[in-house]
């Protein structure tokens, strides 16, 4: 099987090949266009702010690709909120896959939200052998509203998409690298589709 993580210099790519690696599998770091069409699995990965994110792709020409592939796709963190229609965050135009704007948590809570949350709601094949209220590790100051393509949330102050879905797109606004066992079971899921 063939896994490529989307090579934009947006952070935690080494936490993600090694989770990826534990698993049994090698990921391909690469912002190749040919390679990242021909993979069998796709991870977009993100940490960092999401203007300069997307400057990044649309420089590399990657913001075109992405929601073209038709193989299974996984957004992680600001992966996911790229994927989006807009952020907040730089006031920022989205790859415009999941319905749905990226806005700030408000000044309610303490951003960014850094630590162990809960997610429930489970609705997708990305969270079999999950558990309602399992625990995942996240950190952001930024997330997607409840939406149509919510497939689980999480909450902090309010009730916010933890991972969002459509058709062969996923998002997690969560970190599987890091969240222990219950990751490790999201990223097998992912990689079994």
């Amino acid at each position: 099987m063939k896994i490529v993580i989307i090579n934009y210099g947006a952070g935690n790519i080494q936490s993600i090949k090694f989770a990826i690696k534990r698993l049994g599998y090698e990921a391909v770091l690469t912002d190749d266009v040919a390679e990242i069409k021909a993979a069998d699995k796709v991870i977009f990965p993100g940490v960092g702010e999401a203007s300069s994110a997307m400057t990044k792709l649309r420089d590399s020409g990657l913001d075109a690709l992405v929601p073209t592939l038709k193989q299974p796709v996984l957004g992680i963190c600001l992966g996911m909120q790229l994927m989006c229609n807009a952020s907040e965050e730089g006031n920022t135009k989205g790859l415009g896959i999941f319905d749905v704007n990226v806005v700030k948590f408000n000044n309610e809570v303490k951003v960014p939200q850094i630590g162990w949350n809960e997610i429930s709601n489970l609705k997708s094949a990305l969270f079999s052998n999950i558990k309602d209220n399992a625990h995942i590790y996240l950190v952001h100051s930024f997330y997607a509203p409840i939406c149509e393509e919510t497939i689980a949330t999480s909450g902090y102050g309010i009730n916010y998409s933890a991972a969002l879905q459509k058709d062969n797109f996923y998002g997690t606004q969560f970190h599987p690298e890091k969240s222990s066992t219950v990751g490790e079971q999201i990223l097998r899921n992912f990689l079994g589709m």
